[in-house]
């Protein structure tokens, strides 16, 4: 059976290693900085005692990580609401794939919703592209965190992915801990949510070679996230435009802080989560399929729960109507919700020293691809 022993390299902390990591954590110049900025009302000595005194994961998520995602749920957002979860049994533990739309909050929502849910928080597939110094490695494995290697040689990387799958299948299994992870490498930059193949080749790497019991094995549970404003959205926007202009374009490690910052601090309006049903039933359809057909067809299972649990909301209707030039969905928006949309929009394209026509006409899109998923347009 395996051991934690052979995951040191990316699972998360345990309970006996916390103290330890935390005596480090607070020697880190810019981990104190970071602590100035989130609590700048908290007398830093006071919050690393605070921090010493956790001796256990859920102590930490609880007593720290929860009460300030809280704060960040009450000021920046209008209300973050759930569905489906009541629905999934507490006592199981399920593989959440979900679209992705935030560095940190897509997961970090998650988890005060499962708790507040009766579940246990999930544990949470990181891209170690974010990690940018040792001492953010050590806080989000503080936080359940487990590491996906990334940009690594061809052997490398076929070593890493086995690895991650194994953990994965060992912590849905084995220790019966739930898992989040996003549909794709990175967030999209369009609103349009599609499950790549290469995660569920990837899943299936440490499967017995049965598709259909391997999968079933996971228990996977497409998840949708759906906020009403994407502060990142105009940041996503000329990233596109970086692109098309270079397609070597690559953003740098100070980008990824700055989105981090920007999607924790932004305004998000209304934030829905709607976990669907467990995809176990659906997979027998799968059996007699070649492996290829299979890995596209339960990319199409995840696809159709995600877009059809999403939550529109007034602005993806007049974003649908303003790209399709018509009038379609006007039932579902008022003109105070035109008026409202449009100023949001203009005030993001206003940021970035660009091409307006062009920004307008992404964010748009962006805003508009999810009614095109859930209409089957």
């Amino acid at each position: 059976m395996p051991t934690d022993q052979e995951y040191n390299e990316i699972r998360p902390y345990r309970d006996n290693e916390i103290h330890e990591v935390i005596k480090k954590l607070i020697k880190e110049e810019s981990f104190i900085e970071l602590l100035q900025f989130l609590f700048p009302h908290t007398p830093v000595n006071e919050y690393a005692q605070k921090l010493l005194s956790i001796r256990s994961v859920k102590e930490f998520q609880i007593g720290l990580i929860y009460p300030y995602i809280k704060d960040i749920i009450k000021n920046t957002t209008q209300g973050v609401s759930c569905e489906g979860l009541d629905k999934l049994d507490p006592a199981k533990s399920y593989l959440f794939i979900s679209n992705h739309r935030d560095i940190v909050l897509d997961s970090a929502f998650l988890n005060i919703l499962l708790h507040e849910n009766g579940h246990d928080t999930s544990e949470i597939a990181i891209g170690d592209n974010l990690l940018i110094y040792p001492w953010i490695t050590q806080l989000v494995k503080l936080n359940k965190s487990f590491v996906v290697r990334r940009n690594l040689p061809a052997r490398q990387l076929l070593q890493s992915s086995m690895l991650m799958s194994k953990y994965m299948r060992h912590n849905i299994t084995e220790r019966k801990q739930s898992v989040w992870i996003a549909q794709r490498e990175g967030r999209s930059k369009d609103g349009d949510d599609r499950t790549q193949t290469s995660l569920l080749k990837m899943i299936n790497m440490s499967g017995n070679g049965n598709f259909v019991d391997s999968f079933k094995e996971m228990c996977i549970v497409p998840l949708s996230i759906s906020y009403e404003y994407d502060p990142c959205d105009y940041l996503k926007a000329h990233e596109s435009l970086l692109k098309k202009e270079n397609p070597e374009y690559k953003k740098t490690p100070a980008d990824d802080l700055k989105h981090m910052a920007l999607g924790i601090k932004g305004r998000k309006g209304r934030v829905h989560f709607s976990a669907g049903s467990p995809i176990n039933a659906q997979l027998d359809e799968l059996k007699d399929l070649d492996r290829n057909e299979q890995l596209t067809k339960l990319a199409e299972i995840i696809d159709e729960q995600i877009h059809n649990n999403y939550k529109l909301w007034p602005g993806n209707f007049i974003a649908a109507d303003n790209v399709n030039q018509n009038t379609k969905f006007a039932h579902k928006y008022t003109d105070a919700d035109v008026n409202q949309f449009n100023k949001y929009i203009n005030d993001h394209i206003a940021r970035v020293d660009a091409d307006k026509t062009l920004l307008t006409s992404i964010l748009m899109k962006m805003y508009a691809n999810p009614v095109k998923n859930f209409y089957k347009e």
